[in-house]
C-alpha cells in the first residue's frame, strides 16, 4: 500500500510539474513575440557616434566617468549615440585595451558612423566637452 501511494505521488508530481513548465514556456514565447513586434514598429536612430570608454570600475577617475556616461546615454542614446564601456582590468576588457592601444585610463575613443576613430581623450572628460564634440558630429 505504501509503495502504491509513493509511486502515485511521484507520477502526479511529474504530471503537474510538466504541465506547469509547458504553461510557463507558452506565456514566455507569447510575450517575446509581442516585444519583437513592438521593437520592429519603433525605428531606432542610426548610430552617428560610438563613444567607447576604456577604464576600470576600481580607479577613481574612471568611477568619475560613470555618471557622465550615464547622463550622455540618457540624453543622447535615442539621438544616435552608442556608449560602450570596457573594464580593461578584467579578462573580458583587456583585449580592447590592446585593440585601441591605450596608454592610461580612462581613455575615451569616439568613432564615426562608419566606425572610424575621429577623436581620442585620456583622463576625465567633462560632460560639457563631450556634448560639444557630439554636436560637431551632427548629434542634435
Amino acid at each position: 500500500m505504501f509503495k502504491a501511494i509513493t509511486i502515485t505521488s511521484f507520477v502526479l508530481l511529474f504530471v503537474f510539474s510538466n504541465s506547469f513548465a509547458l504553461t510557463k514556456n507558452v506565456s514566455k514565447s507569447t510575450s517575446t513575440v509581442k516585444v519583437q513586434k513592438v521593437i520592429k514598429k519603433k525605428k531606432l536612430p542610426d548610430t552617428l557616434v560610438t563613444f567607447v570608454e576604456l577604464g576600470s570600475v576600481t580607479r577613481i577617475p574612471c568611477k568619475m566617468m560613470q555618471p557622465v556616461m550615464a547622463e550622455i546615454e540618457k540624453e543622447y542614446g535615442n539621438k544616435g549615440v552608442k556608449i560602450i564601456f570596457y573594464d580593461v582590468k578584467t579578462n573580458e576588457g583587456n583585449p580592447y585595451a590592446q585593440k585601441y592601444g591605450i596608454q592610461l585610463i580612462p581613455t575615451q575613443v569616439f568613432l564615426d558612423k562608419s566606425g572610424k576613430e575621429f577623436f581620442r581623450h585620456e583622463g576625465f572628460f567633462p560632460k560639457e566637452d563631450i556634448v560639444k564634440l557630439l554636436k560637431k558630429q551632427g548629434v542634435k
